[in-house]
């Protein structure tokens, strides 16, 4: 079994107790997988694809933090390593294949490889995300993704989708306002929802407390480049914010 060093670090939060009480969360932020892991038996291609993280999601979400003052809780390695959107027991948590990609490094792996997973960054990512959440008045948990245009190749009409389990709070609101801040195709609980286990952060860390919460995913060819992230950054905290204006909750306490 791989041994995983410890010294490196499953999660990083930015702006530890910024003056908003919204938390973002970006858990599929990068593409690292540890070098124990031999790159899980991946092509180089494959190491940068959708199926290893959501590209150009962390940088959208470092925007809105900027913007909003709002504390970032992010993970440090691939979903393909550990999913930090999903339970440990979830088959997806550690899957050895995502779409049309085979993960050999993920196949046959037995109950101690897989504890040891959890504990190496599942936990410590759920705890940093709880003590964030901790810190705020009245936490807001949005978390940030990207999709890939195309899949199992049909493309994909939906540009933003606004995601939610049971509390639709936040999702209704941002959508009920939707044209005044974007001409893009959104729409809800799309490209996936809450019956394909994708709600796992706000069903763990929101809905049993009733924090507001959504889940923000964005087609990723429409966050490509710098200026794109910052743009959507921008689109995306001034519609949370108005939102959130209207639930009667400001961005700041």
């Amino acid at each position: 079994m791989p041994q995983i060093s410890t010294s490196e670090q499953p999660v990083v939060v930015t702006s530890a107790r910024g003056s908003s009480d919204v938390v973002l969360v970006c858990e599929h932020a990068s593409a690292y997988i540890p070098p124990a892991l031999n790159d899980l038996g991946l092509s180089g291609q494959d190491r940068q694809s959708h199926a290893v993280w959501d590209p150009g999601a962390l940088a959208v979400a470092e925007g809105m933090a900027r913007i909003m003052d709002a504390t970032l809780v992010a993970g440090r390695v691939s979903r393909l390593v550990y999913d930090c959107n999903r339970p440990p027991d979830a088959r997806d948590a550690m899957p050895d294949r995502s779409e049309r990609i085979e993960v050999p490094g993920n196949r046959g792996l037995d109950a101690a490889a897989r504890d040891m997973r959890v504990a190496t960054y599942y936990l410590p990512f759920r705890r940093a995300l709880a003590d964030a959440i901790a810190a705020c008045a009245k936490p807001v948990i949005v978390t940030v993704h990207s999709f890939t245009p195309n899949y199992h190749g049909q493309p994909r009409q939906v540009e933003i989708g606004i995601l939610h389990d049971s509390d639709a709070r936040l999702a209704d609101a941002m959508l009920a306002i939707a044209p005044q801040h974007t001409q893009m195709n959104t729409q809800r609980n799309a490209p996936y929802g809450p019956d394909d286990g994708v709600t796992h952060t706000l069903k763990e860390h929101a809905l049993p407390e009733g924090h507001l919460n959504v889940m923000i995913e964005l087609r990723n060819d429409l966050i490509a480049t710098k200026t794109q992230q910052q743009q959507m950054a921008g689109v995306l905290s001034r519609w949370i914010g108005a939102a959130l204006e209207n639930l009667g909750q400001g961005l700041h306490a």
